[in-house]
């Protein structure tokens, strides 16, 4: 494994803490997986043997009449919500319980042969959990790909999950835990994490993103999306920036070039820091939009952005439900989060600013979905770490 800042080779694991070197030196970085026998221009996975609930391969559709409208040569939307439980968090949860599994199955083993020391610590003796904290998409999916592994799992949320998403994870048959607010649900993460439970989610401040062998899950969807041709950019909507981070991975593995990346966001955070502030500080907001919610940025998506020469798009509320009517009179209903990532087009496309260009809008979830019943605007403070897309 190598850190995304400061390049440090580090073992194959489970570092929920990112990079120990940047953090030292008071820094909180991701990690990547490094393949040294990889061939040129080939994306390479983690071994996974076998897991898959059949995610990827979702449709990339041509809209003619959006483009237009937008100003663009050329615009697609990649229907991620085509995926098992509705949205692109199920390329991200396969590789991520393959890579549970080989924690958690064996720490199951030994509970039922009662083999564990008595005296041994929490640490050591383990917790044959999956644990996440989630507003709603990445539950669903950790829930259902937990299930489908055979492992336990915890969602822990606050009471503005929608009710959709609810039923969806406790049909999976996972543990959901309601708290009262956002900094209680990190926490209980981490105390859970020190048990010994596999953590599916980011759940330290400041923000890191998730478990690299989940990102890896995302790489797969930077070369579906340039089997159609290499898109001018590709439009995402954003929070912690694991959806970026692994489309950036993925194009530079398959090595024909990467197109520029933009994060659509419901307020300033990346814009902010991008101006000059510190991605460690906080970045408070106020959104509808639950799924690309909080105020925290990671250096991952930083690092994504500057690597793509990007930028970062302010898609508020009222652009959102803009971009997600015209998808609706175009045929496509996407969740509001998802719609975003429409509304940055439009503000890209202002002045024909990109006349003759082909643009890649990826429509994360389903406004039929799990997340589709509507939610009032809720703040992101200091202690709202929303999950990472």
């Amino acid at each position: 494994m190598a850190c995304l800042r400061c390049d440090i080779g580090l073992p194959v694991g489970d570092h929920d803490e990112g990079c120990p070197a940047c953090a030292a030196d008071g820094h909180a970085a991701n990690l990547r997986l490094v393949y040294p026998d990889a061939a040129p221009g080939r994306i390479v996975l983690p071994p996974a043997d076998g897991f898959s609930m059949g995610e990827g391969g979702t449709p990339q559709v041509e809209v003619p009449d959006l483009a237009a409208a937008a100003g663009l040569g050329r615009l697609s939307l990649k229907l991620e919500w085509c995926n098992p439980t509705g949205s692109h968090k199920d390329r991200m949860s396969a590789p991520l319980m393959a890579r549970a599994r080989e924690r958690v199955i064996p720490l199951m083993a030994r509970a039922r042969e009662r083999v564990i020391p008595l005296m041994a610590s929490a640490r050591e003796r383990g917790a044959p959990l999956v644990v996440a904290a989630s507003s709603g998409n990445a539950g669903v999916s950790l829930a259902a790909y937990a299930a489908r592994a055979g492992l336990p799992a915890e969602i822990v949320t606050t009471p503005a999950m929608p009710a959709g998403a609810r039923r969806a994870i406790r049909a999976h048959g996972a543990r959901l835990v309601e708290v009262a607010d956002s900094a209680a649900r990190w926490h209980h993460v981490g105390r859970r994490v020190a048990d010994g439970a596999f953590a599916a989610t980011n759940y330290r401040v400041p923000a890191i993103g998730t478990n690299p062998f989940g990102i890896e899950g995302y790489k797969i969807l930077a070369s579906e999306i340039a089997a159609h041709g290499l898109p001018d950019l590709v439009v995402v909507p954003c929070a912690r920036g694991d959806l970026l981070s692994g489309l950036l991975l993925g194009f530079l593995e398959l090595g024909r070039g990467v197109p520029r990346l933009v994060a659509a966001e419901p307020f300033p955070r990346l814009a902010r820091v991008l101006a000059g502030a510190d991605y460690r500080g906080s970045f408070p907001g106020r959104t509808a939009q639950l799924s690309i919610g909080g105020d925290t940025v990671t250096f991952q998506a930083l690092h994504a952005l500057g690597e793509s020469r990007g930028r970062a798009v302010v898609a508020d509320d009222d652009a959102a439900r803009a971009a997600q009517a015209r998808l609706g009179r175009a045929g496509f209903h996407a969740e509001l989060s998802a719609a975003a990532a429409l509304a940055a087009v439009f503000v890209l496309g202002a002045d024909r600013a990109l006349a003759g260009r082909h643009a890649v809008a990826l429509l994360t979830g389903s406004g039929a979905g799990a997340m589709d019943e509507a939610a009032p605007p809720t703040d992101a403070t200091s202690t709202d770490q929303r999950e990472s897309r």
